[in-house]
């Protein structure tokens, strides 16, 4: 029997997480659930039916409120209110944005065919902290070669207009799981840098994991020198996923996975001197922190996670809206706030906060929203949870 190199158990187990696989196409046989009422908040299905992943919830609450981010797979899409353009049939594997309401209303998207020098695929979308801005990878045939393989660059896009700029046009890892931050609209910028035009700031920074798995930060205020980010020690072979900016664009957390089963979390510093400050597993926690992500509120900084079970995976196969999954045996969403300090010795730059608090005994991946009203979760199953 021949023995697989265990890389290619972690790149398979990875792409599970990143969305990398395409389940059977999905055809609606039964009624969907819609909502379900529950003493946490009520559970609402976005596009129901296996047909979301890469969930990012809305950080606009005033155009896009109770809302997501998702891809989609191959097959029928189960939204409701679909625009001019918005094909819910015969849709094929990530060949569109969509943002979707509580009520399974589109309320945007963009077609990859529409979006110059997206030939291929959408991966990875994730809301920027701006509520203007997404960035996503676009995929595109390497070399002329069709679409069987694939180069990426990462992709900023404008969600009032759906203009887009190329932050990176090629040699992009499909892993690579970009966040961008952009800073306050400035009344001043220089209308010979395109990029400034495009974003109204100087004010920008992005994320994202290499090709050769290290975590790559750019910050264009200062230049557009790509620096890479100091790895967390005696974690060598685990792989990086999902590195988010803090809300004031100082800091970043973000999952290591060892596998699908095995993870750990990390905060860092935005410093090429920096070292990571690990997440704690603290008594009574399901699991190490997973998927975290930032949330502020009143002046005060919070991040979010999910736990899991022993045994269980990241990914979201079940259905929420039942009673049975709705007891914290699929998993748990939970909260702590943390102080956070800028060039400080690393014992005193990370404090925790207050106990940790349980938001929902259900496990959700796409953050909560800057009103505190939804979290979003999704893979394959998609679910925006509204709270009490």
């Amino acid at each position: 029997m021949k023995t697989v190199p265990l890389i290619f158990l972690l790149v398979g187990s990875f792409a599970l997480v990143s969305c990398l696989y395409d389940p059977e196409p999905y055809s609606q046989t039964t009624t969907p659930t819609e909502s379900a009422e529950t003493d946490f908040g009520t559970v609402y299905a976005v596009n129901s039916g296996r047909q979301i992943c890469n969930p990012s919830v809305s950080e606009d609450s005033i155009n896009y409120p109770a809302s997501m981010l998702w891809l989609n797979f191959s097959g029928n899409l189960t939204v409701n209110s679909a625009p001019k353009g918005y094909k819910t049939t015969g849709a094929i594997q990530h060949d569109r944005l969509t943002i979707s309401d509580t009520a399974g209303k589109v309320l945007w998207f963009v077609m990859k065919d529409s979006v110059p020098g997206v030939k291929c695929q959408f991966q990875d979308p994730e809301w920027s902290t701006h509520s203007n801005y997404l960035v996503t990878l676009g995929g595109f045939p390497a070399s002329g070669k069709s679409c069987d393989d694939l180069d990426h660059g990462i992709l900023a896009l404008r969600l009032s207009d759906k203009a887009s700029f190329w932050l990176f046009d090629h040699s992009i890892s499909e892993l690579a799981t970009p966040h961008l931050w952009v800073g306050a609209t400035s009344a001043i910028i220089d209308s010979t840098d395109s990029l400034q035009v495009f974003f109204g700031t100087r004010e920008v920074q992005l994320v994202y994991v290499s090709q050769e798995d290290e975590i790559l930060w750019v910050n264009y205020s200062q230049s557009s020198k790509v620096q890479k980010l100091q790895k967390p020690k005696s974690r060598s072979g685990w792989m990086f996923d999902s590195p988010l900016i803090s809300p004031d664009g100082k800091w970043i957390v973000y999952n290591i996975l060892n596998g699908s089963y095995e993870w750990e979390s990390y905060i860092q510093e935005l410093s090429t001197t920096s070292m990571p400050t690990k997440m704690p597993l603290l008594e009574g926690m399901l699991s190490e922190p997973a998927q975290p992500h930032w949330w502020s509120y009143g002046g005060r900084l919070f991040v979010m996670w999910a736990e899991f079970p022993a045994g269980n995976s990241m990914l979201n196969k079940a259905d929420f809206s039942k009673t049975t999954a709705q007891d914290g045996s699929l998993g748990r969403t939970s909260m702590r706030e943390v102080s956070l300090t800028s060039g400080a010795p690393s014992d005193v730059a990370v404090e925790w906060v207050g106990d940790v608090r349980i938001l929902a005994p259900l496990p959700f991946t796409g953050g909560r929203s800057p009103d505190g009203y939804f979290m979003a979760t999704g893979t394959n199953n998609g679910y925006l949870l509204n709270l009490p």
